[in-house]
């Protein structure tokens, strides 16, 4: 849910190393020149004598802006006066405030949903069956909802099409804390799977918890969507309708900052929540109580949501001021793009066309495979992780409130890689930055698994550290976790969108419908498909973990090998770029038919 807004902090994090600021600085260059010779030849005309002669200092200061060499309005600007150019204005502030608001608690919710659906479906039922919930619930329910949002929306108006996603979401978590749970005795057919799993293979165990579970795996499902729903189609779709190119380059990044906040925030809130079972008397049951916290605070945020975009659409959107400043905003070249648009020129591909269009592009193929490799890497060790944790807090409490203090240490730590972020883009460039999340990954991943299959080994030295194998290994996971999720906001998530801008109009338009067609879904169910061939296989996720090690470190090999030869790519389509804005550019400053942009000393020929 999350890969959308980083997409805009990335696009903040300034040039991509020397060949991408050479790049920008080539593009740069024709806009400028063209830009500064008009208000040059607009000058000259204003100073023009009666009797039709320039007067040399409007002479001079023609050449010099045709030049690029002015030093009036385009001299060096104060830290004052940057620092007041890049706060927002008054119009601008009526729609990103509200904007940034919904954004905290859409996030504020989602960190919650997170944290709780793990510690309902891995206490109850084991990490085991994350994989199954993955593939046969999530992936049913995101197609499912695909096409009854696409059914809505044809009949529909953009406020009640809202209206019609959030509101279900909402009240389903809040029935759920406040009804479904409390009442699991009556719900959950345990006696009819008791039976059945008398009758069935042992390997069957996850899918007959599924269902023995059927209200836990249904809340998995919806916490999964919200993310998918509420922050990708909601959110981002309403926020790119209403903002500009401009505020989007301003404020966007904001939005990354704000969310990690909100992930901090909402980490503390599940740790607290969790903790005040400790004040509860004997025979309460604790995580009953806390859940009911948990979920009323998503009621109440959701209904946050709700009255900022009833604000957004009934206030500020018909304020003439905003009006004002979007028709002012609304270039010739958006105006082309919104008529191509409404002319069916989007490209939209099915799957069969996606997989075509992946084969025919050596660099759609090698972005497709970053997309892969990395949710399949995520996934095989975060359901090993997982299941290590139940084992170190089998309590749903204290599982509880060690995901809210990991919540709020992946904010932190992503917040500060966003950080960092923007010199390893500006020094090193996109080959290292797209490096780093794969790198981190294998890492921390085949050391977790490294302290996961040698505990018995290594159990004398850990025991020097004083700490056990099994809490040491649920905190190296944790680490690993905090630290690729947090690479993978602040790096691989701009580096991935990054790639998609050498390209022209038709290969960005198709290669990402393919990479969302086939990477996305591919990435995600693929670890998971993977893990359920080994469970069949061997009975169990502990018996899988040498093999989910290797696989892992095949994965990462073929991440990294297509990350360096994606960096390749990407440097000569960016240098392609250079070379024919340079070519523009001479032929700008050699053919131009204008007087005005003559250097001097040549003949001005006819009046512009």
């Amino acid at each position: 849910g999350m890969s959308g807004m980083v997409a805009f902090v990335g696009a903040g994090c300034g040039p991509v190393g020397r060949r991408g600021a050479a790049t920008r600085l080539a593009r740069a260059a024709p806009a400028a020149r063209v830009n500064a010779a008009r208000v040059g030849v607009r000058t000259l005309r204003a100073q023009q004598q009666p009797d039709g002669k320039r007067s040399s200092s409007s002479s001079t200061e023609l050449h010099a802006a045709a030049n690029g060499n002015g030093n009036g309005a385009g001299a060096s600007k104060s830290w004052s006066q940057k620092l007041k150019e890049q706060m927002p204005t008054k119009v601008e502030r009526k729609k990103l405030v509200p904007l940034g608001l919904m954004f905290f608690m859409i996030l504020f919710n989602y960190t919650i949903l997170r944290d709780t659906k793990d510690v309902l479906v891995v206490t109850a039922a084991g990490a085991e069956i994350i994989p199954f919930l993955k593939t046969y619930c999530n992936l049913p329910g995101a197609i499912g909802f695909t096409l009854l949002y696409s059914t809505l929306a044809n009949k529909l108006t953009r406020e009640q099409l809202f209206y019609a996603c959030l509101i279900p979401f909402v009240a389903f978590f809040v029935l759920f804390g406040f009804a479904m749970y409390p009442n699991t005795a009556a719900l959950h057919p345990v006696d009819t799977v008791a039976w059945l799993a008398s009758r069935l293979p042992e390997s069957f165990a996850a899918p007959l918890a599924i269902l023995k579970n059927w209200t836990f795996a249904l809340f998995y499902t919806a916490a999964e969507l919200w993310g998918s729903v509420v922050v990708s189609v909601l959110f981002w779709g309403f926020a790119n309708e209403v903002t500009s190119v401009k505020e989007a380059e301003k404020y966007y990044p904001l939005f990354g900052l704000g969310a990690n906040v909100a992930l901090i925030f909402s980490g503390q809130y599940v740790r607290f929540v969790s903790d005040v079972r400790r004040n509860l008397p004997a025979g309460v049951d604790g995580w009953a109580h806390s859940l009911k916290y948990l979920m009323a605070a998503i009621g109440v945020g959701g209904a946050i949501i709700g009255a900022l975009y009833h604000h957004m659409t009934n206030n500020v959107l018909k304020d003439p001021e905003v009006i004002a400043a979007a028709a002012g905003s609304e270039t010739a070249a958006m105006k082309k793009k919104k008529k191509k648009k409404a002319s069916g020129g989007q490209t939209k591909m099915g799957i069969a066309e996606s997989a075509k269009y992946l084969a025919s592009s050596s660099y759609i193929r090698n972005l497709a495979l970053l997309v892969i490799a990395y949710g399949m890497s995520i996934n095989i060790v975060e359901v090993t992780w997982k299941s290590r944790l139940r084992a170190a807090f089998p309590d749903p409490n204290d599982y509880s409130t060690f995901m809210g203090n990991f919540s709020s240490a992946t904010g932190t730590f992503t917040f500060m890689m966003m950080l960092a972020g923007r010199f390893i883009f500006q020094k090193f460039g996109w080959g290292t930055a797209a490096m780093v999340t794969p790198v981190v990954l294998g890492i921390t991943g085949l050391l977790f698994f490294g302290l996961t299959l040698f505990g018995p080994q290594v159990a004398p030295l850990i025991s020097a550290l004083g700490t056990t194998p099994l809490m040491m290994a649920v905190l190296v996971g944790a680490a690993q976790n905090v630290s690729s999720k947090g690479s993978k906001y602040a790096l691989f998530d701009p580096c991935k969108e990054m790639a998609y801008i050498p390209l022209d109009d038709e290969q960005r338009l198709k290669g990402k419908a393919a990479v969302d067609v086939i990477g996305n879904p591919l990435g995600k169910s693929g670890g998971s498909f993977i893990q359920q061939v080994l469970i069949f296989s061997l009975g169990s996720l502990a018996a899988s973990t040498p093999y989910l090690a290797a696989i892992l470190g095949v994965i990462t090999f073929m991440w990294i090998a297509a990350a360096r030869n994606l960096s390749v790519q990407f440097a000569e389509k960016q240098a392609a770029i250079a070379r024919e804005n340079e070519l523009e550019e001479e032929a700008l400053n050699g053919g131009s038919a204008s007087p005005y942009l003559q250097p001097q000393g040549r003949s001005a020929g006819s009046s512009a």
